[in-house]
């Protein structure tokens, strides 16, 4: 009986203690410090010209919430290649592959590597479309500027993608595989006109 007891402590002790340390990985790796050639601001740190950011840990809904719309900036635009592969791995983490694919070629939802991108390819509407979703997006006065064959709608991530700067790095991800995106980042949303 005290041998069966020795070993349920035991189990105890090491399922605490694994928990414990899967905490601190989890602490460690929202904290660890961005990988080389990537400068996103730091948390708290001010503005960066171009767009409001309240820090990288702000969550999309609240980030979305507190920026008037056309203000929000990509701070990896710069330098996209260098956080390519962390952004694919955020991308297939979200579970973004299931309806665009693996690489972004399209499946069940829209290709991101052509150049027909519903919405416009600004990274403020691209932010505001992935944390919303399109019905969201379009109660919030955006209309689609272009049009493609697509079976349903867009759903909100915002809940999904823990923080901004994950879904930057997500964007920089969908940049790296349709370059000719990046021409367009800047522009600002634009109103189809009404017929």
């Amino acid at each position: 009986m005290r041998n069966v007891r020795k070993i349920i402590i035991g189990l105890l002790t090491l399922g605490f203690v694994g928990t414990v340390a899967i905490g601190t990985c989890r602490a460690a790796d929202e904290t660890a410090p961005p990988p080389a050639g990537s400068t996103p601001p730091a948390a708290g740190a001010a503005a960066p010209a171009g767009g409001p950011m309240l820090g990288p840990v702000t969550p999309p809904l609240d980030l979305v919430a507190s920026t008037p719309k056309g203000q929000l900036k990509n701070p990896y635009n710069s330098d996209i290649a260098a956080i390519t592969e962390e952004g694919r791995h955020r991308y297939l983490s979200a579970g973004c592959n299931g309806c665009h694919g693996g690489g972004g070629g399209g499946g069940m939802g829209p290709s991101l590597t052509n150049d027909v991108w519903v919405y416009g390819a600004d990274d403020d509407t691209l932010f505001r479309l992935i944390t919303l979703g399109s019905v969201e997006l379009q109660k919030q006065g955006f209309s689609p500027v272009k049009h493609e064959t697509v079976p349903g709608p867009m759903p909100p991530f915002g809940g999904i993608i823990k923080t901004s700067d994950d879904l930057w790095r997500i964007i920089a991800f969908i940049r790296s595989v349709n370059p000719g995106s990046l021409q367009h980042a800047d522009d600002p949303y634009v109103r189809p006109k009404q017929f």
